[in-house]
């Protein structure tokens, strides 16, 4: 089998397995579209290049999995907007901006959803993924969810450590030219769409306020960009659970980063099927109860698809469903809260309980979802 053959396959056994209801049509529009045009040229990838591609589509498919997929368009419309909209320095921004302009009626959302409008009208990739999306599929349902999954995976793309819709949101202001735009002041208003970029690698600058040059210099340096941010944490987790875990930890880690799937790894670590399992959840515990407090659980937690901002905790809507209603009202709290991205310390301050009950109420919340993952698995 060729890396794409051999993608493809796995990604028809996991939707087989995750929608077993749905048609082979839909299975078969997904995997498409996760692969992408040009999925010939993936077979020309180097191994570092296809194991980063994997992640890519991990990720990805996570994104559809919990927030898009079999979801009204409309709900999916309004978890686009909140998601984007949680952003706190494209908040501030817009915010910033809409004080100081003539119509201040406007908010986050309205200016949001004019941002992404044009975004949509006149950004070179999107429009690419719009013609990709109707080639895979003319299930319009299903195309809505997986354009809005393209949306927010681009529209969180970092460069230089912001999300790339702040930066659109600043071409938006340029074009824009609204009357309201004379009220700032001059000197903050030339900083703001006088951004640059230089490039590591040639020190040539690029504009912020060119749309092109900016989409070049997002498909060359994001995969690096991503790799340099995990590979310091990946090898301090993999350090931690060989010493404080188990040494198979980390070979476990290894394989599961790689983008394998639970019977491979089986396969290569000469383990049972329920012993990987369980090797599996025994990473995921000691990442969120000991590594990941004191380095970056938002992180770790992605990796293993079991954050709670991410992925609802590794799960699925059903599953997530049945997490919700059997929580008391103070865990909920505590859910909603780090959802908005408080801190425990935070939350302890607004509950008036100490960090040390809201820690413990934390670890309950997560090997109650634990268990659910379990007894699926």
């Amino acid at each position: 089998m060729t890396f794409v053959e051999s993608l493809a396959s796995q990604w028809r056994s996991q939707l087989q397995n995750d929608y077993p209801n749905h048609s082979p049509n839909t299975h078969e529009s997904i995997v498409q579209w996760l692969l992408g045009p040009n999925s010939e040229a993936l077979d020309a990838l180097t191994p570092s290049e296809q194991s980063a591609f994997k992640q890519g589509l991990n990720f990805r498919y996570r994104v559809l999995q919990q927030r898009y997929l079999d979801i009204s368009p409309e709900q999916a419309y309004r978890s686009l907007m909140k998601r984007l909209g949680n952003l706190v320095i494209l908040r501030q921004k817009i915010r910033a901006w809409v004080a100081t302009s003539r119509d201040r009626q406007r908010n986050v959302v309205d200016v949001l959803q004019e941002v992404i409008q044009e975004m949509l009208n006149s950004d070179r990739y999107l429009q690419q993924q719009l013609q990709w999306i109707a080639e895979c599929t003319t299930d319009s349902r299903l195309r809505n969810s997986l354009l809005l999954t393209s949306l927010e995976e681009y529209c969180l793309r970092p460069i230089r450590n912001q999300p790339l819709l702040v930066y659109r949101f600043v071409n938006y202001l340029r074009r824009s030219q609204r009357g309201g735009l004379t009220q700032v002041p001059t000197g903050e208003w030339i900083r703001q769409v006088s951004e640059e970029i230089v490039s590591d690698d040639t020190q040539e600058r690029v504009s912020l306020l060119d749309e092109q040059a900016l989409a070049q210099y997002e498909d060359t340096q994001y995969i690096e960009e991503q790799q340099v941010q995990r590979l310091t944490v990946q090898a301090e987790f993999e350090a931690y659970l060989r010493e404080k875990v188990d040494p198979v930890a980390g070979d476990w880690l290894q394989l599961y980063l790689k983008g394998e799937s639970q019977e491979t790894i089986a396969k290569v670590l000469n383990l049972p099927i329920k012993q990987v399992y369980r090797l599996r959840e025994k990473v995921s515990y000691h990442a969120v109860r000991n590594f990941a407090l004191k380095h970056s659980p938002e992180l770790v937690d992605s990796w293993l698809g079991t954050s709670l901002s991410e992925h609802h905790l590794g799960l699925t809507p059903s599953q997530w469903q049945e997490y919700w209603d059997s929580l008391s009202p103070l865990q909920r709290q505590v859910i909603e809260k780090l959802q908005a991205g408080q801190t425990i310390e935070i939350i302890s301050k607004h509950l008036k309980l100490k960090t040390t009950q809201v820690l413990s109420e934390w670890t309950k919340l997560y090997l109650h979802a634990q268990a659910i993952r379990n007894r699926s698995s």
